[in-house]
């Protein structure tokens, strides 16, 4: 717990940020009622990180600009019903306390980002990151935070995803995690690791990715100790694994490995 802890004293200098709620970019297709327990204390709360998008980089719309401040934009992908039911699944099969509402983390609110030891990052492909907002993750990330980047196929939304963390981290390398990585072992084993398919492209092509993103990778940066503070389901969408989990369409067997290296990343986050 000595990540989370070391955020949570930081925490203590200032107010958290209250819980608040964005439009979805993809409307009714990932809109989530509020749990009648949203405001109930908990022990974790799941970050989403809240970020500027270029106009486009590869993803089509779903990279298309707008004014982030607002929602509806490239960190609203698979929002907020991938997060809430994510958060049900944790509490489902863990003993983790987690609230049942994800909080959106502006880098721009003060000191607010230190308050979440856990952050997911979607389509990072398409973030367009000011010097400011990238120093302040990676001081988050060197005080003991995590981010996981997800939901980004493909050369194009790779090399925006790149162009973004060499920003933040600019001196730390990407790497393949091996499969005797202590992420992989948590809680679940897992030792075989496939595709996590993208909803749309298996309903409307066939195929479970984007663009030329056909091989799925797993990857990490890590502390000057070793710990990952950076997981990247390249070529994967998690969002639409947890956010379509009833979904008769998607496949089960996707939708358990997301939910089970899902786990993995927080107890990881919380316990490395």
């Amino acid at each position: 717990m000595k990540a989370a802890q070391t955020l949570l004293f930081v925490g203590l200098l200032c107010a958290q940020r209250p819980f608040r709620e964005y439009p979805p970019m993809e409307g009714w297709d990932t809109a989530a009622s509020l749990p009648p327990d949203f405001a109930a204390p908990s022990e974790l709360v799941l970050g989403r990180l809240m970020f500027p998008s270029s106009e486009f980089r590869g993803a089509g719309r779903f990279g298309r600009g707008g004014n982030w401040l607002l929602g509806g934009t490239a960190w609203t992908v698979d929002y907020p019903k991938g997060d809430r039911t994510f958060a049900s699944i944790l509490r489902r099969l863990t003993r983790v306390d987690v609230r049942s509402v994800e909080q959106p983390v502006n880098p721009d609110d003060g000191d607010d980002i230190y308050h979440w030891p856990y952050i997911h990052v979607a389509l990072p492909g398409a973030w367009s990151l000011k010097p400011h907002q990238a120093e302040k993750i990676r001081d988050y990330l060197m005080r003991g935070g995590f981010l996981f980047c997800d939901s980004f196929f493909g050369t194009d939304e790779w090399a925006g995803f790149v162009q973004g963390m060499e920003m933040i981290l600019p001196d730390r390398p990407i790497e393949e995690l091996p499969d005797n990585d202590p992420i992989f072992h948590t809680l679940y084993d897992i030792k075989e690791r496939f595709q996590i398919a993208n909803i749309r492209m298996l309903q409307w092509r066939g195929v479970p990715y984007r663009a030329d993103g056909v091989d799925p990778h797993w990857r990490c940066i890590r502390d000057d100790k070793g710990r990952v503070i950076v997981a990247i389901a390249f070529n994967n969408d998690f969002g639409d694994a947890w956010h379509a989990a009833d979904d008769p369409s998607y496949p089960e067997s996707n939708a358990s490995l997301a939910m089970r290296m899902g786990i993995n990343n927080v107890i990881y986050s919380m316990s490395h």
